[in-house]
């Protein structure tokens, strides 16, 4: 099948896009869903990832393919589990973003999206496919955390965080580090106190910089780590992404 991506640059979404590929589908195009330009860089959204939104049209020109971008609410009016169309909820700013994507791609037959453990999530994004007609394709769905994150080791997909929120990570040394080189921590930590190794409890957020299949590379130019809550347990920190470029990849 002809698909869209759902991507918030993070390396769920993209590894997302590899096991729709390996099961071969085909990508037409991403979607994305940003925080306003007039607001703050992070929104208090129940759905999207808003980290690392500034590098998306950079990690689109990596994949090669057209991106489709419509500002988010960040406003969860819905908030049960199973979800009914409601006016004003950030889930109809997806539906609106994916009907576009239908009108300029009507070959598009199914979204992918890189629900790992949030039926929260999943059921919105199969709500809103129904409602277009369009399929919903999440491979990742209830895979194992720890398997998730040494399967994209080993496909060599990579990834920095871009957000932490978490006891046992600081934004002072972890904000811009890769999850291959904070794996051994992330163990560590889920040993002592139930940490979600592949962040689903929220403790961090990701920025994909290099997979397989993308055709050129993300590189991160200038950053500033920016703290959001100073808390002695538990420290909130974004990396804001001043500069970033793509460059072609060896060999390619």
């Amino acid at each position: 099948m002809k698909f869209v991506a759902l991507v918030s640059g993070g390396k769920d979404s993209v590894f997302s896009i590899a096991k729709c590929l390996a099961h071969g589908h085909e990508l037409v195009a991403l979607a994305n869903l940003f925080p306003p330009p007039e607001g703050p860089e992070e929104l208090d959204s129940f759905m999207f990832q808003s980290a690392g939104a500034a590098a998306i049209e950079c990690l689109a020109e990596c994949v090669g393919v057209p991106l489709v971008r419509a500002p988010m609410s960040g406003h969860s009016g819905h908030q049960g589990l199973h979800y009914t169309p409601t006016e004003g909820d950030e889930v109809e700013d997806l539906h609106a973003l994916l009907a576009r994507v239908q009108a300029q791609f009507p070959e598009v037959q199914a979204v992918a999206s890189g629900a790992v453990l949030s039926t929260y999530q999943r059921t919105r994004v199969e709500s809103v496919c129904e409602r277009l007609g369009l399929q919903s394709l999440a491979f990742l769905w209830r895979y194992d955390q720890a398997q998730l994150l040494r399967e994209m080791a080993e496909y060599g997909l990579e990834a920095v965080l871009v957000k932490v929120s978490s006891q046992g990570l600081s934004p002072h040394k972890h904000l811009g580090k890769s999850i291959a080189e904070l794996r051994p921590l992330f163990a560590r930590l889920h040993a002592q106190h139930g940490f979600h190794v592949a962040g689903e409890g929220g403790e961090y957020e990701t920025l994909t910089l290099d997979a397989p299949f993308f055709r050129r590379r993300l590189v991160l130019d200038e950053t500033e780590g920016v703290i959001h809550a100073d808390d002695v347990y538990t420290p909130v920190g974004l990396l804001h992404i001043r500069r970033c470029h793509t460059e072609a990849k060896e060999g390619g």
